[in-house]
């Protein structure tokens, strides 16, 4: 398996991406929140760029979520929490979601055979579903604003650990790409801390700013979830046994 990791969104040109499978990451918030909803019962998220996306294809049941600069955009029901998300109100209903990073990240995954999207609360199970894929990953963090985060780093970094670890008595050679070296050492470095770190790093110093400083013990929380959400026609699922058999 031969590994690329992609710092930001604005660096994930779709050719990248072409036969292999993709984690796309954003820890603050986006993926977490995907987690988080999917857990809590709703049938699917709908991962959309604009606000207008989200507007046009809404319909009576469905809950609108999102943000634009950490903040809930006006007139939605949810914004970018995980802890938002953890609600009976979600059971067996659509959540149409926006946000500044993430969900723009999903969208440049598109032509990947396999998208799975992958929070540290649940970096273990798709690191899972990645080696069963067999096929060569790419994981695209989503970054802020067109930079690289801390705490997406941390993320890919992890998996890259148990990738390696869960590799080491078989035939399978994983190649990891210098950018995920480096974020591989960033992890063995702070595996212990991981909450102290990403909160020093800029989203997660915006989020203090704003008194959302739960946010982040939150989204810090490691393997929580043993879900595995992936976008299939433009929607992000549970991945089932069946979904998994014929990737």
């Amino acid at each position: 398996m031969r590994v690329q990791v992609i710092s930001n969104a604005s660096e994930a040109h779709q050719g990248k991406f072409i036969g292999k499978t993709a984690i796309v990451i954003d820890v603050f918030r986006s993926s977490s929140s995907i987690v988080s909803a999917l857990a809590s019962g709703a049938t699917c998220v709908i991962p959309v760029e604009t606000v207008m996306d989200a507007k046009l294809i809404y319909r009576e049941h469905d809950l609108l979520g999102g943000e634009r600069f950490c903040k809930r955009i006006s007139g939605f029901h949810y914004g970018n929490s995980p802890m938002e998300y953890r609600s009976s109100q979600l059971q067996d209903r659509r959540v149409i979601l926006t946000t500044t990073n993430g969900t723009r990240a999903i969208h440049r995954s598109k032509r990947a055979s396999n998208i799975y999207i992958a929070s540290l609360n649940n970096a273990k199970a798709c690191a899972n579903a990645a080696l069963q894929s067999d096929n060569d990953l790419v994981i695209l963090c989503a970054g802020s604003h067109d930079q690289f985060t801390l705490e997406d780093g941390l993320c890919a970094g992890y998996i890259l650990s148990y990738l390696l670890e869960n590799t080491a008595t078989t035939d399978q050679i994983v190649h990891i790409d210098d950018f995920g070296k480096a974020l591989l050492a960033l992890y063995e470095h702070n595996k212990n801390n991981i909450s102290h770190v990403i909160s020093q790093g800029i989203s997660g110093t915006r989020l203090q700013e704003l008194n959302m400083s739960a946010d982040i013990e939150d989204c810090a929380r490691l393997n929580v979830y043993d879900i595995v959400p992936v976008y299939l026609n433009g929607v992000v699922v549970v991945l089932t046994d069946c979904e998994e058999m014929g990737s």
